[in-house]
């Protein structure tokens, strides 16, 4: 009831002219120039817009970097645990072009990794995993490999 009765007497007051009329809030609104309004020259409002714009294309190009870098660092991922690889991911990179670089921490991740990996293909990697077999295997498979020797031997040779 009171906003029915608040509306209805602002409306009649505003038709009467005496108080927050339309006409006077366009008087106070200022020059429409936005470098007057800014206090500037329009050479230096000019100058000031070339380098706002200038700070926004550095901005998105160091974020699409840091996009391209997180891209790359998943490929490698899906890569390394064989996983099925994402467009989107592709497209990041390509889109960042050949300039992608990693962070410090995440190259040092990816180096790590890469280390392991050598070292488990390595004659030195697989010794280490034989140690974590067991003995009764190794004897198993070792015998299993002699008598395949003996036979293809026994095969070829007549004189045995």
């Amino acid at each position: 009831m009171a906003f029915l009765m608040k509306s209805m007497l602002s409306n009649q007051v505003k038709n009467l002219g005496l108080g927050g009329g339309k006409e006077e809030s366009k008087e106070e609104s200022g020059p429409a120039d936005p470098a007057a309004a800014a206090g500037m020259t329009r050479e230096e409002y000019e100058e000031y817009q070339k380098q706002v714009v200038e700070e926004k294309m550095e901005r998105d190009a160091a974020f699409a970097q840091k996009k391209a870098g997180r891209a790359s660092l998943r490929v490698h991922l899906r890569e390394k645990y064989r996983l099925p690889k994402s467009e989107l991911d592709e497209n990041q990179i390509q889109m960042a072009g050949d300039d992608v670089e990693l962070p410090e921490d995440l190259q040092k991740m990816v180096a790590e990794d890469q280390v392991e990996e050598e070292d488990k293909e390595s004659i030195l990697g697989q010794l280490q995993n034989i140690q974590n077999m067991d003995m009764d295997t190794i004897k198993e498979k070792a015998q299993a490999t002699i008598t395949e020797i003996k036979q293809a031997a026994e095969q070829k040779c007549s004189v045995m």
